[in-house]
């Protein structure tokens, strides 16, 4: 290991054993280190291959960090629920133990020591299981994320509500736009179902009314802004499932004004290259939409890299072939020279138990 593993992780366990302490100590347990400055970095060039992964308990095996290295991405996204330290009733020092705990990970230390990456919360890094705009705790998590995933002082989440966040990589002609939506942070409640775990009811129904937000009106505008600028293929990360249809769980459709919302604003701004990213239901799958006059929506979930749901059953109206249920991470390799990508949600062995072939050129408006 090289010499800034060994002092991340020394860090990391000193912030451990402050945050095990009781007393004001234990609420003044500092954040484990981030990694390096340089793989805060992104990537000079165009991308030719990503990583992205959700849904990572610190406290079980992670063999998954040498599949991902194995697999040498440029880039790596984490899309949430990257520590678990939502138990009630909710500590800061919860979740300095946790991002401790991860940081001391070897295999995690290595990947962020050495790429470049970008990170949103879930609900459980946020706080609160399939919590919203109502968690009393959320700045101070805030303040723990930010800390650990070493977002620079000057960084425009410093100085806004949220987390939401974009980048732009590689010239015009091959350009990634990253866009990384905060799901959680001005979420209006749920409507809990009727028939808990019915099929297709199994914990939420779909909530009509107009009042409700999944992203807030601030979120709202800049996102409108950031689908306006130029980009060749555009990722859009989200927490939580956007097309997926046919389960009860938490997904865009139970807010389904904002759902028909966010796509009416893809075909309103005419923004080309999109392709959804998405976790938390601890299961891979692929989806496809299209509305009548508008191009093919695709989405990949990837969820469960340490803890994937082998029991997991959905009816599954859009989504293409079967699920993936045991863990995994999704990959995705951009062919500039033919205008495609390939997006494959691999095994621990780093084995490809899923894959869709996209065309660029069918992507756009």
């Amino acid at each position: 290991m090289e010499r800034r593993d060994l002092l991340a992780g020394a860090m990391a366990v000193l912030a451990a054993h402050m945050a095990g302490c009781s007393g004001p100590l234990a609420e003044k347990a500092t954040v484990p280190a981030s990694a390096p400055a340089t793989a805060n970095m992104l990537p000079d060039g165009p991308l030719h291959r990503l990583v992205f992964g959700s849904c990572i308990n610190q406290a079980r095996p992670q063999p998954i960090w040498n599949a991902i290295l194995a697999d040498a991405p440029e880039l790596s996204i984490f899309g949430g629920d990257n520590v678990y330290a939502s138990t009630q009733p909710w500590s800061r020092g919860q979740l300095v133990r946790a991002y401790a705990t991860l940081a001391a990970s070897p295999g995690f230390a290595t990947l962020r020591s050495r790429v470049p990456h970008l990170a949103i919360w879930d609900d459980h890094d946020y706080g609160a299981n399939d919590g919203g705009v109502e968690f009393p705790h959320k700045q101070a998590s805030k303040d723990a994320f930010l800390a650990f995933w070493g977002v620079p002082p000057d960084d425009p989440r410093r100085a806004r509500e949220g987390l939401y966040h974009a980048v732009r990589v590689g010239p015009p002609g091959r350009q990634v736009q990253v866009i990384l939506l905060d799901g959680r942070w001005f979420r209006s409640a749920l409507q809990p179902t009727d028939q808990p775990m019915a099929a297709g009811k199994e914990r939420y129904l779909p909530d009509p009314n107009s009042a409700k937000t999944m992203l807030g009106e601030a979120q709202w505008a800049w996102l409108g802004q950031q689908l306006r600028q130029s980009a060749d293929l555009r990722l859009i990360v989200s927490g939580v499932q956007v097309l997926a249809d046919g389960h009860g769980w938490e997904c865009w459709g139970n807010l389904p004004r904002e759902k028909a919302r966010l796509l009416d604003l893809l075909h309103q701004t005419r923004a080309a290259g999109v392709v959804f990213l998405s976790g938390d239901r601890h299961v891979g799958a692929f989806y496809r939409h299209q509305a009548p006059n508008r191009y093919p929506l695709y989405e990949m979930t990837s969820s469960g890299m340490t803890h994937a749901w082998a029991q997991a059953a959905e009816a599954g109206p859009n989504r293409l072939g079967d699920l993936v249920r045991s863990n995994h991470f999704g990959s995705i390799d951009i062919d500039w020279n033919t205008r495609s990508i390939r997006l494959a949600l691999k095994d621990e062995a780093g084995v490809t138990q899923a894959g869709q072939t996209l065309a660029l050129t069918d992507l756009a408006a």
